[in-house]
């Protein structure tokens, strides 16, 4: 199987390929904006007429897109996550490939839901921020196309190489300094956001599966279990081997009200209903969130 992959240096993508690079029945050609990509290629600036010829050269029978950014401006976000998904989409229906598309959307398109509550693929996308709404408006895209295509409706990513600057990523680095430096207390905000942590090797297997598969439409990749942030927190001075304590500057029962880190404009909670995945893709999360907690940790204290 001839696989393209667009985005193969981000986050997700990395995992992903490495998951298809252990099948050896595919063939993987890696394009991207970096020097280590096989073809380099900008979707944001790049023509579809010069993907178009790309892709009839290659032929592949499916193209993986885990390209996109997930900060900036409204018109940085669109540019990336919205006109470069217009871009692949048109380049396919132009090429005679006849290519299935893999799109990597997330779960900031569906925006903020009730506590409590799983979010299905048949809720109304009511995305809180320009982000939600550039990957919202990437699948709309895809799923209007005509093409044989799926996209994957990502939760909260998670495990080794997660980015320093998410909120998971910023309580590693903090929890490194304060043992570093012997603080006996970290004090930290917004612990009361409860996410739907999937591990990022859960999310390559799920790509891989979905290569594979002939299912079309929208489908969640989560654990189906929303965990407070708090917990996480918890979980991670644990597996540190932190003896100090935790201090919540925005503890409710002091009265203060509570900090949400996220940028996903997803609100306090954000849990997934995972039966699509299960019985359309074959899918199950393997990894539980302590493992994925261990691994992070194991990368920041690389760096004491």
């Amino acid at each position: 199987m001839r696989v393209l992959l667009l985005g193969a240096n981000g986050y997700l993508g990395r995992y992903v390929a490495d998951r298809l690079l252990a099948d050896p029945a595919v063939q993987l050609t890696a394009l991207g904006r970096g020097d280590d990509a096989d073809v380099r290629f900008d979707l944001a600036t790049g023509s579809p007429g010069a993907l178009t010829r790309f892709l009839n050269a290659v032929h592949p029978g499916v193209v993986i897109n885990c390209a996109g950014a997930t900060r900036g401006g409204a018109r940085d976000l669109a540019r990336h996550n919205t006109v470069a998904v217009a871009t692949v989409c048109e380049s396919l229906r132009r090429s005679g490939c006849g290519a299935r598309l893999v799109q990597l959307g997330c779960s900031s398109e569906y925006g903020p839901s009730q506590p409590g509550s799983s979010t299905a693929e048949d809720a109304v996308p009511r995305p809180g921020g320009p982000y939600g709404v550039s990957k919202l408006a990437a699948t709309e895209l895809v799923l209007g196309s005509g093409l044989d295509a799926i996209v994957l409706r990502v939760f909260s990513p998670v495990g080794p190489g997660t980015p320093a600057g998410s909120p998971l990523g910023r309580l590693a680095d903090a929890l490194r300094r304060a043992m570093q430096n012997g603080d006996s207390e970290l004090k930290l905000s917004g612990l009361g956001v409860q996410r739907d942590f999937v591990d990022v090797r859960d999310v390559a297997r799920a790509v891989h599966a979905a290569s594979l598969s002939a299912a079309q439409g929208a489908v969640n990749i989560g654990t189906g279990r929303a965990v407070r942030l708090r917990e996480a927190a918890a979980t991670l001075a644990r597996v540190a081997g932190y003896g100090g304590s935790l201090h919540e500057l925005d503890d409710p029962h002091l009265g203060t009200p509570p900090a949400y880190p996220y940028p996903d404009g997803c609100g306090s909670w954000q849990q997934a209903d995972v039966r699509t995945a299960r019985d359309r893709l074959g899918w199950r999360p393997r990894i539980g969130l302590e493992e994925s907690l261990a691994d992070i940790w194991m990368e920041a204290a690389c760096r004491i």
